[in-house]
């Protein structure tokens, strides 16, 4: 009689494609349900309100199963840290609450098994010069990533802004002097939001946009840095610096770009997770948009 063997794992496509899914009622008994239901092969989640300093601890039995079924599924999955967060704010209560809101994420990222925890790069309020701020992020986030220690941690996923106000990253070049205020950490990793890199001024359209942009991303970090990608079409022009998303194909960006995003050389494996309008229905219409695209 033959031993039972194991079912082999599910191979990865070249690029997972999933969502941020809501969690309220449960990690697992919700997040991961409304992820099946949009077929989805990666997910992004909060672990605490986005628009709030609150640090809840999580529910051991939801995080166990959710972590677990990930596991078994072979579903990447990350944090996406509150919005409130800026390490370059002026305000000293902001940026204690800032350490202490982005600790609570990577530390629960780490118990639900996520991958990256994902964190907007801020910007230099108050009107001070942007080496003053980068520096006081140097101070305030380095020490954040010494703490990631643990073989499970997940990677610091700096996600950059649309251009609006103060920003301190923006362009892909503006990634350079953060990972130098950061020693380019080897927990540092970038998250590319589609619609935000576009309006920015990164025009992604015509027959390499697309490619030169994630070119001058790869000159910028290095090679492997880009660690998810947030794929979002933009309901505005590039360099309108609004961070306003559009559905996949629906707005200026168009579907050809996320095409040649599927492409590129520092792409791949490399999970994308939209953030679009239309609650679960046109999120499974963007999720199946682009499977289609990238099995084309």
């Amino acid at each position: 009689m033959s031993p039972v063997q194991s079912p082999l794992p599910r191979r990865l496509p070249r690029n997972p494609v999933g969502g941020h899914v809501p969690v309220a009622g449960g990690l697992h008994s919700v997040g991961l349900s409304y992820a099946r239901d949009l077929k989805a092969e990666a997910v992004q989640v909060f672990v605490a309100n986005p628009r709030g300093w609150a640090t809840p601890a999580g529910n051991p039995r939801q995080d166990e199963a959710f972590r677990q079924a990930c596991a078994e599924e072979s579903i990447p999955a990350y944090v996406h840290a509150p919005y409130l967060i800026n390490f370059g704010s002026h305000t000293e209560a902001t940026v204690e609450r800032s350490v202490e809101s982005l600790r609570h994420s990577l530390r629960r990222g780490r118990e639900i098994g996520a991958l990256g925890v994902v964190v907007h790069t801020g910007s230099a309020t108050g009107g001070r010069a942007r080496d003053v701020a980068l520096k006081q992020v140097r101070t305030h986030l380095l020490p954040l990533l010494d703490e990631l220690t643990h073989d499970d941690d997940p990677f610091l996923l700096l996600e950059s802004t649309a251009g609006q106000g103060a920003s301190l990253c923006s362009r892909t070049w503006d990634f350079g002097p953060y990972f130098e205020a950061l020693d380019a950490h080897p927990k540092l990793g970038v998250c590319l939001d589609t619609c935000h890199v576009f309006a920015a001024g990164h025009d992604l359209t015509g027959p390499d946009g697309m490619h030169r942009t994630l070119d001058l991303l790869v000159e910028t970090v290095g090679e492997g840095r880009l660690k998810l990608i947030h794929a979002n079409d933009s309901k505005d022009v590039v360099g309108a610096h609004k961070d306003r998303h559009a559905n996949i194909g629906a707005g200026h960006i168009g579907e050809d770009p996320f095409r040649a995003l599927m492409t590129h050389p520092a792409t791949e494996g490399v999970p994308l997770v939209i953030e679009t309008p239309g609650g679960k229905e046109g999120h499974a219409a963007d999720v199946e948009r682009l499977k289609k695209l990238r099995d084309d």
